[in-house]
């Protein structure tokens, strides 16, 4: 099935196969040229999918209810310029692509159980700090989409009647 790409109407990716060949070859990513152009559009997907823990924090306001993905955006201001709102910004589509070189290698989303204390194995042993992350975070893909985000995790919108 061949992939989506915003902002067409049922978009299931921020960028196409060819952008994200484009982005990685750019960076010397090498273990993305290895896959398959439908393992390539799989792992778009996914990592599509993972930035909707985004929703919510997104500046602007998406075009319409019935839109599938969170972008594009209406009402996007960085560095004091307007965001073309019929467009998908260039750094959330490089941001999909290196996330989906993630997603090639395993699930950028698991499921998360109980937190661990402490880990064991033969001889070795790790005890974490009391309040470590659980989840892995992909702080390269953060930076770049962090112009685009209200804030922090602990922060919340705000506005004045």
């Amino acid at each position: 099935m061949a992939l989506i790409v915003a902002p067409t109407a049922g978009a299931e990716s921020y960028v196409s196969v060819a952008n994200a060949d484009a982005w990685h070859a750019a960076r010397g990513n090498a273990a993305w040229a290895l896959l398959s152009t439908e393992a390539k559009e799989q792992a778009l997907r996914k990592a599509t999918d993972y930035m909707g823990r985004y929703s919510g924090r997104w500046k602007g306001e998406r075009l319409n209810a019935g839109q599938v993905l969170d972008w594009p955006r209406a009402g996007v201001v960085v560095d004091g310029y307007e965001i073309n709102w019929e467009t998908v910004p260039a750094a959330i589509a490089n941001a999909c692509a290196l996330l989906a070189l993630k997603a090639s290698a395993g699930d950028i989303e698991p499921d998360l159980g109980p937190k661990k204390q402490s880990v064991k194995v033969g001889p070795i042993e790790t005890t974490y700090a009391a309040g470590t992350r659980q989840a892995t975070r992909y702080q390269s893909a953060e930076t770049l989409l962090a112009p685009y985000l209200l804030g922090s995790a602990g922060q919340v919108r705000v506005v004045r009647a």
